[in-house]
């Protein structure tokens, strides 16, 4: 049996309910308890004894009414027919509405917090190259592997690439992540109160971040040329998982996951959890990881590689080096209390229930005491439109004798 129906009107129970018209109710009425509604006389007597130790229809109970001129009283269940409910209206006291809840997990495909493998994507074409790498998770050509994030590389007069100003792949880099990132009277990236005229930047996949990247939970390591290691935290100060979510913006300092922040006096970028982006200053990291940025103007110089090789070979010197980072999102919860009372779901529609044109019971133990098991709930809309469904751990039985009440939890 399952519970059918809830969602904007109501619910119902599937597996549940029988072959009888929705919301209505049998003959003899089942809803007034073990006894059925009374009425008439005792000339009936005969009917209830018949009805109980003997399956008969709707027809034939009318036939004995007539007959005895008299209503009899007839126990709920007594009869092959069922209660005929499918839906249940929710009241404003079964629905309650509960906490937003703060979830994050690893970043990366499969919930991995920490990404040790990058390769670059054998399908780009050479113009794509030309303006930014996509990084996989393992090799592109296996289908198991997935696009994790993308690197770029951005100069203000367009250098570092071919063709020049407005032409030139770096130039667009540089333009486009301006406008996203910064206010509209902002034309250039300022890190420490010192101006950037080129910058890298990373892009996480938007598959990746749900809500957003999770500030203080992220440390990016990069190699440098000459052996220098260069590790990568922002000044958010989220140890504990408690950071402005309101914040839109982060520096990038020098620091660890472990040990926290380590300086803010050099600030090498800054991070958009909510875009889920981080701009690193490329004199910065010159300086301080030996990138080795090329500016000259109208050359291929594809920088973006140089920071893909020094996130890769930090990788690939230490397993401990990878890019760890993980994902932030607000799941909203919502609680739906179903209802089944005593006389309600006693039957189920399924239809090995039931046997013969009459619809009598399949097994003539459940004359008089029906019996279903309730396994799904389902939450419909008010036009009967089926929404969401619960699954119960095991199936519940359902009879005359108890009444069952179920917590469903809708998150979203």
């Amino acid at each position: 049996m399952a519970i059918q129906g809830i969602g904007g009107g109501g619910f119902g129970l599937g597996g549940g309910g029988n072959s009888g018209n929705p919301g209505g109710t049998p003959p003899g009425g089942n809803t007034g308890g073990p006894t059925g509604p009374s009425g008439g006389g005792n000339t009936g007597g005969s009917a209830i004894l018949n009805a109980l130790n003997n399956s008969v229809s709707v027809g034939e109970l009318s036939a004995n009414d007539i007959s005895n001129d008299a209503t009899p009283i007839i126990p709920a269940g007594a009869y092959d027919y069922g209660s005929g409910k499918v839906y249940t209206a929710f009241t404003v006291e079964d629905v309650v509405e509960g906490n937003t809840q703060r979830v994050t997990r690893g970043l990366w495909s499969g919930n991995v917090g920490e990404l040790t493998t990058f390769f670059t994507s054998s399908f780009q074409s050479t113009t794509q190259k030309g303006y930014y790498y996509e990084i996989y998770n393992g090799d592109p050509t296996d289908s198991t592997k997935e696009a994790q994030f993308s690197i770029a590389y951005g100069h203000y007069a367009g250098s570092g690439s071919l063709g020049t100003n407005e032409d030139s792949p770096s130039n667009a880099i540089y333009s486009q992540f301006q406008q996203v990132l910064l206010p509209a009277s902002q034309t250039t990236f300022t890190f420490g109160d010192v101006k950037q005229d080129d910058v890298y930047v990373i892009s996480i996949n938007r598959a990746r971040i749900k809500d957003k990247l999770d500030p203080g939970n992220w440390e990016l390591v990069l190699s440098g040329s000459t052996g220098e290691t260069l590790r990568l935290v922002d000044n958010s100060g989220d140890t504990n998982q408690l950071g402005n979510s309101n914040k839109n913006v982060y520096n990038v300092v020098s620091g660890s996951l472990l040990n926290g922040v380590h300086s803010e006096t050099e600030v090498f970028g800054a991070v958009y959890p909510q875009f889920g982006i981080i701009v690193l200053g490329a004199a910065g990291l010159d300086a301080s990881a030996s990138l080795g940025t090329i500016r000259t103007t109208n050359t291929d110089a594809q920088n973006h590689g140089k920071l893909f090789t020094a996130i890769s070979g930090a990788a690939f010197e230490d397993s401990a080096n990878g890019f760890q980072a993980r994902s932030e999102e607000e799941v909203k919860s919502t609680f739906f209390f179903v209802r089944a009372k005593n006389a309600e779901y006693n039957f189920s529609n399924n239809p090995s229930y039931v046997t013969g044109s009459n619809g009598k019971l399949n097994q003539q133990t459940f004359v008089g005491d029906p019996k279903s098991y309730i396994t799904t709930v389902g939450l419909y809309n008010n036009d009967n439109e089926l929404l969401a469904i619960a699954k119960l751990s095991k199936p519940l039985l359902k009879s005359f004798s108890n009444e069952i009440l179920i917590k469903v939890k809708l998150d979203f």
